[in-house]
């Protein structure tokens, strides 16, 4: 993706029709750059040529009530015919005009990926299996393994889709990876939005490994009988010599958007960025979601310090940060504050990895599917007894069944406490009349 803006318009604005940014990548759509006098005359002023598209796909032919109730079809991408920096008086200039509520730069979002440690052979799942057990996993899956119809997205670096452990429960995903400014700092598929998420780093597929895993040489996912949807909404590349995932903020917010589209109950984020600039990264599309009844889970990060990533640090979103190997509180690493929710395993976390293999990985990356595989399974479990769980009451549970790790109801470092599935199931069975 070139250059661009995003703009949103105030209420009474309408254009009666502008493509998705997406099928104009895809060439299924020609975009234009008509859109209000005030503006093409502005572009023009600066002698820029631009299309114009929509921010968001919309999930029917037309914005759904919900979907304008959220206000996503007021969200305009511009994007920039040259490979220049955008002036910054171009920008303020363009806030100023009566049709235009805000303005933001595209720019790209970055996280950390962690280390990945290959294992050496199938007999190093013994650092899983006590993971389980230290959450109540081992003893909740006789009651239930996850439903089908229960479906867990994973927005990250994609999934290897042909993985041994993780070919029965994949659906058709989708990759929102599409970068072209900076484009040779990235290694691999930058190029890449289509229908094809696989992963190329294993970020994406070690954490799907957590949630749905079969158990072929590794101990079972979570919840292997749910269906997990991946969408690849990070790129790899190399700063210094770390390696970071990236991609850019607007698609990420498509991939969230397209995700609920789909029927996710659930959205897996091990992601995050410190905010910067005016507007929340995420906001509306969370709105979306939390209007939907789905629930997204992110990691809180690993800068060990207190600071605010986002979009666990929004106020819908569950915020996971990590235990230390004992267990018995937050890991160093883990960033703290006021949005960390619950904390769960995270340090030397056993799960796959790409090329078929399996892999050790700490951080919050790895701690948030545990929460998420978690909810699947709370929600799995209600159905399969014909009845539902909805997502304030799944919060209520995990916010009431966590084990106490600080001396308040809730600790800036571990937040409500530690995941414990036993309790959870045993508080849902409570809560919904089951026997």
């Amino acid at each position: 993706m070139k250059p661009h803006l995003v703009i949103k318009t105030i209420s009474s604005f309408n254009l009666p029709y502008v493509p998705f940014w997406g099928d104009v990548a895809l060439g299924k759509s020609k975009a234009n750059s008509s859109f209000s006098t005030n503006v093409e005359e502005l572009f023009k002023e600066y002698n820029l040529g631009y299309v114009v598209t929509s921010e968001y796909p919309k999930k029917y032919e037309l914005w759904s009530e919900d979907e304008i109730q959220a206000e996503l079809n007021r969200f305009y991408r511009f994007v920039l015919f040259e490979e220049i920096t955008i002036p910054t008086s171009l920008i303020n200039r363009l806030e100023l005009l009566p049709e235009i509520e805000t303005v933001q730069l595209g720019g790209i979002a970055s996280t950390q990926l962690p280390e990945l440690n290959m294992a050496l052979g199938k007999k190093e799942s013994y650092r899983y299996d006590t993971v389980r057990k230290s959450i109540g996993l081992d003893k909740v899956s006789k009651d239930t393994l996850g439903d089908p119809s229960v479906i867990v997205a994973v927005l990250d670096t994609g999934i290897q889709l042909k993985h041994p452990e993780l070919q029965h429960c994949l659906l058709p995903g989708y990759d929102f990876v599409d970068i072209i400014s900076g484009a040779n700092e990235f290694i691999g598929d930058f190029l890449g939005y289509d229908t094809d998420p696989d992963d190329e780093v294993g970020h994406g597929t070690h954490v799907a490994g957590i949630i749905g895993a079969k158990g072929i040489h590794m101990s079972p996912g979570v919840v292997p009988h749910c269906k997990i949807l991946p969408v690849r909404v990070l790129g790899a590349m190399k700063r210094g010599d770390d390696r970071v995932g990236a991609g850019l903020i607007d698609n990420i917010n498509s991939g969230i958007k397209w995700a609920v589209d789909q029927g996710a109950q659930v959205i897996n984020m091990s992601l995050g960025i410190v905010h910067e600039g005016g507007g929340l990264p995420h906001e509306e599309v969370v709105k979306y979601a939390r209007d939907k009844g789905v629930t997204i889970v992110a990691a809180t990060g690993n800068s060990g310090l207190n600071a605010m990533y986002y979009p666990s640090a929004l106020p819908h979103v569950i915020g996971v940060g990590a235990l230390d190997k004992e267990m018995t509180g937050a890991a160093a690493f883990s960033t703290f504050g006021d949005q960390v929710d619950f904390v769960a395993p995270g340090t030397d976390i056993f799960s796959t990895h790409i090329d078929g293999k399996y892999a050790f990985s700490s951080g919050t990356s790895h701690s948030t599917p545990f929460v998420t595989g978690a909810i699947a399974l709370l929600k799995s479990y209600a159905k399969q007894k014909g009845k539902s769980l909805n997502d304030q009451q799944v919060k209520y549970i995990l916010k009431h069944s966590s084990d106490k790790l600080g001396k308040s109801f809730k600790d800036l470092k571990v937040g409500y406490g530690m995941l414990n599935l036993e309790d959870a199931l045993q508080l849902v069975k409570y809560k919904l009349n089951i026997n």
